[in-house]
């Protein structure tokens, strides 16, 4: 999968070093990986859900760290692109807030 975009991630490890081992360990995953569906990706990361967002749209939601950092992802199978489009933290998560801005 092409991973899109590295900067998202930057920027949040700019704010939270203590996740660059559990984002750097996804980013060479998902990059590696050739995901079909949400069953191929459950296979290395069981607990990744689909979430519906105000946009109408479905977004990936990966639990990173431990269940301390999620990451929220369009996955477009077809064109093997993962689109990061959020990091939260566990608190920031938990607000649901997020997914009125997606």
């Amino acid at each position: 999968m092409r991973v899109v975009t590295w900067k998202r991630i930057r920027d949040f490890l700019s704010r939270h070093p203590r996740a660059a081992e559990p984002l750097k360990n996804w980013y060479q995953v998902a990059r590696g990986a050739v995901w079909e569906n949400l069953q191929d990706v459950r296979r290395v990361y069981p607990h990744a859900d689909l979430v519906a967002v105000a946009s109408g749209n479905v977004v990936t939601v990966f639990n990173i760290g431990g269940n301390k950092y999620r990451l929220i992802a369009a996955i477009h199978y077809n064109r093997q692109r993962v689109y990061v489009l959020r990091i939260l933290t566990h608190a920031e998560y938990d607000k649901d807030r997020w997914k009125d801005s997606l």
